[in-house]
């Protein structure tokens, strides 16, 4: 595909340009101390302030620093939400997601655990992977029904997440929410072809966070695409953003999943690209996504 995909929507376009600002399109050949330096100083230009009456703590569970939201019309006895943050499993924090989670929290109505896993390359594969499973295990073995989401890598570990619980018996998983995942699609061929050099996040990028993660051939938990069997599955609501080069990695997990018999919602937001949920105030199309990713996470708590 020749030249430069992209979306029309004017304010979408004016977000990313103020992202590629703090956070260059060639950040992943920085050393990682710069790329985390830039994210975070993304991170904080859109950061938003928590909605008025949301408490908020900053606890270890299982051994895991989390941060939880409780919205003042948080329903007894409704699920926990486990957010799982982006940054290709090098960059984010509690502090990076902090305002999208406050509102995710306050506008599902559901009180929200956000974990903090440990990153690449410092904690290499499956260190990540196991610490959300630690947090996952304590709430469901304290009660708990839990609906798993994440954006980016976050949704690639919820995703993953699903199928460990499945085939390690832990119940108790209502629901996943996937927003624009990595899966472990073609890197060759659909999307990762046709939006190569999408705004917010290449192909490139993907190959970079890829070979940084070093995941073992065959590993289904981290490639959920790669599973031979994804029958059994909590219900799912899957975003995926149009101008992505993952967006057929979503695209093809909600077919696989809904030919294995899953619920699945699919939505694929027309006018976003990656990392659209930062834009939620201020792009009409981001707010609309939100709103609906808002929805499914109401509808799986009731």
């Amino acid at each position: 595909m020749s030249g430069r995909p992209a979306p029309d929507e004017a304010e979408i376009l004016a977000f990313q340009a103020e992202c590629d600002r703090f956070y260059p399109p060639d950040a992943v050949s920085a050393s990682v101390s710069q790329q985390r330096a830039w994210y975070d100083a993304l991170c904080r230009t859109f950061d938003t302030p928590h909605p008025p009456g949301i408490s908020v703590e900053d606890a270890p569970v299982a051994g895991v620093p989390t941060r939880r939201y409780r919205p003042q019309a948080a329903r007894p006895g409704a699920p926990v939400v486990l957010y799982l943050h982006g940054g290709g499993f090098v960059v984010g924090s509690l502090d990076s997601h902090d305002g999208i989670c406050a509102d995710l929290a306050e506008a599902a109505g559901l009180e929200l655990l956000a974990a903090d896993y440990r990153l690449l390359p410092e904690h290499p594969y499956p260190a990540a992977r196991r610490d959300a499973f630690s947090v996952l295990a304590h709430l469901v073995e304290r009660g708990a029904r839990v609906v798993l989401a994440g954006d980016s890598a976050g949704g690639t570990l919820a995703a993953g997440l699903a199928i460990e619980a499945r085939d390690r018996g832990l119940g108790g998983i209502v629901g996943q929410v996937l927003v624009y995942p990595g899966l472990g699609g073609d890197l060759t061929s659909g999307s990762f072809v046709e939006m190569a050099e999408a705004p917010g996040l290449t192909t490139a990028d993907v190959a970079y966070y890829r070979e940084l993660q070093g995941v073992p051939a065959g590993d289904v938990l981290a490639h959920p695409l790669n599973a031979a069997d994804l029958a059994g599955l909590p219900p799912a609501f899957i975003s995926a953003a149009h101008f992505d080069p993952l967006r057929d990695d979503g695209r093809n997990y909600a077919r696989r999943l809904i030919e294995a018999g899953v619920c699945v919602t699919y939505r694929e937001e027309p006018q976003m690209v990656h990392g659209w949920l930062r834009a939620r105030r201020r792009s009409p199309g981001a707010k609309a996504g939100f709103s609906r990713l808002c929805e499914a996470l109401r509808s799986f708590a009731d």
